[in-house]
Formats: C-alpha cells, sequence, structure tokens
C-alpha cells in the first residue's frame, strides 16, 4: 500500500465521522506530492497519520487548517521527521477497557493481567474504572467509561485483578510530564472527553503504578508471564498493537502466547490476527475485532466507544 493510500484509508475508515480535523488533513497529505515525498523518506513503520499528526500537535503545530499544517511541516522537516523516527503511537486508550471488561468479568477470579504493548499501562486497571452501558452502571470512581454494549448484556461486576504488568518496547511514565505530554498529544482534536479520561486514569495508575518491563513481545513475554503469582488465571492482553509489528514477528508472537497458561485476549484490526470466520460489522466505520484464545467474539470501535457482540464469553461462575 502507498503512502497515498495509507492517508486515504485513514480518512475513510479511522477519522471519517469521528474526527473531521484528522479526516481533512489525511485528504490533503494524501493528494500532496511534496508531503508524501518527505513521509517515504522515513521507515514504512513511521509513516502512519496517528504519528505524523500527533508530532505535530507535540510540537505546538496546527492541525485544524490543512494549509497552516502543510506549511508547518515542510518548514519544519528534519525536526518533526527526527521525532517520528523515534516515537510510536502509544495511544494508551483507557476507554478501551469497556469492550475487554465483559470477557474479564467472565473469565475464573482472580485475574493476573499482562498486558502486551502497554506504553504506560492505563489499560491494566479495568477493576478499578467505573463503566456505562447505556443507563446501567458498573463500578464506582473516575473515570467512568461509556460503551454502547449491543448483543448481551453489561457485565454484573468488574473483575478481579491481583497482578498487572505490562510489556513495551518503550513504555512510559505518567509521572513524567514529558511522557504525559505525549500521550495527550495522540488524542485527537475534538476529543477533549478522551483528554480528561487520560488525567483521570493516569491519576488511578499513580496510586498503584503497575510492573512496566521494557522488552520485546516475542523474547521477553515468557518470562514475564512466569512473574505471575500462582492461583490467579493470567491474561495476556493487547488492544490496537500488532498493526505496528512486522509480520513475521507478529506471527511468531500468536504461536507463542498459545503456548502460555491462562488465555489470550486480543482487541485487534481482523487483518493483523490470525483468519476467521467473521460477520459483517455493525456499520461501515472502522472496527477491531475482539478475540479470545483466537475465537472471534465482537466487532469494537477503536476508543472503546462501542461493543457489538456476535459470540458473547460464557460468564464463570464466581
Amino acid at each position: 500500500m502507498s503512502t497515498a493510500d495509507i492517508y486515504q484509508a485513514f480518512a475513510a475508515r479511522e477519522a471519517r465521522g469521528v474526527s473531521p480535523a484528522y479526516e481533512r488533513l489525511s485528504r490533503a497529505v494524501a493528494h500532496d506530492p511534496e508531503l508524501l515525498a518527505s513521509l517515504d523518506t522515513l521507515p514504512p513503520a513511521k509513516r502512519q497519520p496517528n504519528l505524523l499528526f500527533g508530532v505535530v500537535r507535540l510540537r505546538g503545530g496546527p492541525v485544524d487548517d490543512p494549509a497552516a499544517f502543510r506549511a508547518h511541516v515542510l518548514a519544519h522537516w528534519p525536526e518533526i521527521a527526527a521525532q517520528m523516527r523515534v516515537r510510536a503511537t502509544q495511544t494508551n486508550e483507557a476507554g478501551r477497557c469497556a469492550v475487554l471488561l465483559p470477557v474479564l468479568a467472565a473469565l475464573p477470579q482472580p485475574l493476573a493481567l499482562l498486558e502486551v504493548g502497554a506504553s504506560a499501562g492505563l489499560c491494566l486497571y479495568p477493576d478499578r474504572y467505573a463503566y456505562r452501558y447505556g443507563d446501567q452502571r458498573v463500578g464506582d470512581g473516575e473515570p467512568v467509561l461509556d460503551c454502547t454494549l449491543t448483543g448481551a448484556a453489561p457485565p454484573a461486576r468488574r473483575p478481579e485483578v491481583v497482578w498487572r504488568a505490562g510489556l513495551d518496547v518503550h513504555p512510559l511514565d505518567v509521572t513524567d510530564p514529558a511522557d504525559l505530554a505525549w500521550l495527550d498529544a495522540l488524542i485527537w482534536p475534538e476529543h477533549q472527553h478522551r483528554r480528561d479520561r487520560l488525567r483521570a486514569a493516569a491519576a488511578v495508575a499513580v496510586t498503584d503504578p503497575p510492573v512496566l518491563v521494557r522488552g520485546d513481545l516475542v523474547d521477553d513475554l515468557p518470562a514475564l508471564a512466569a512473574r505471575a503469582p500462582a492461583g490467579a488465571t493470567l491474561v495476556v492482553f493487547h488492544s490496537s498493537v500488532l498493526y505496528q509489528v512486522p509480520p513475521a514477528r507478529r506471527a511468531a508472537f500468536t504461536d507463542l502466547v498459545r503456548t502460555l497458561p491462562g488465555h489470550w485476549l486480543a482487541n485487534e484490526d481482523p487483518a493483523v490476527l490470525p483468519p476467521a470466520e467473521l460477520p459483517d460489522p455493525p456499520n461501515d466505520g472502522f472496527h477491531n475485532v475482539l478475540a479470545l484464545d483466537g475465537r472471534p467474539l465482537a466487532w469494537t470501535r477503536g476508543h472503546g466507544q462501542a461493543l457489538t457482540c456476535f459470540n458473547p464469553p460464557t460468564p464463570t461462575p464466581p
């Protein structure tokens, strides 16, 4: 897929109806030979829209007007390119816990959570956040995660988590202002509710920091999984991570994770998961597929705002 195609696809599949600003920018970049030529000097994995837009936002550049954005990028390309080479899209969206919760609550309790591609580890606290599925609330506290749930009943409880750990090639620290600024820059311009949620989730993590390990999702996963306490159900999970992993390494990971004890919970673009028969998604917006141990369960929206179950999990009695 060409860089122009990547930006066109991002506009049509992910930004349309969700971020008008990023839809405009993506379409403008896709039709701009000079910007495309600049992006093509980067490694393929570093050309993605979220990374470019996030770096520009981090630098205080304009993202609401395509002409101003173009001028800024071309004027500051060496600095922007340098940042894009060393950064990754580590969108640590706590809202995704709302689509993970029904599965986590249905597994044998208590849980030992191990997140691959954990960023700052904000998705490691599904037991600490509150949830609102329509008019039904689950749990108390902040943030409150709203999710439209179709095809299944909301969970009756939050999971019991006795251990939480994350693995990332470059883990972030929510107590570091620079790391928090990068997480903020990755949130789309119109999404103030997600900025508020980021800060509320960070406040939860600061009070009980998770174990965050710098490492590779294949080489270092078994050793970290072995640290999970006996008597807890190990759940290795990840959300919108595998698209950043080269195909061969992705296949090695999916082969490895199936050999570990416990369960494997994935929330990913279906294109990067092992092939499976899937029903049509509920609409033409961008959807991930939620899968447990390789078995597809539901369609999810990218920031956890909707969960459409077609094969809901069966709860395990407490």
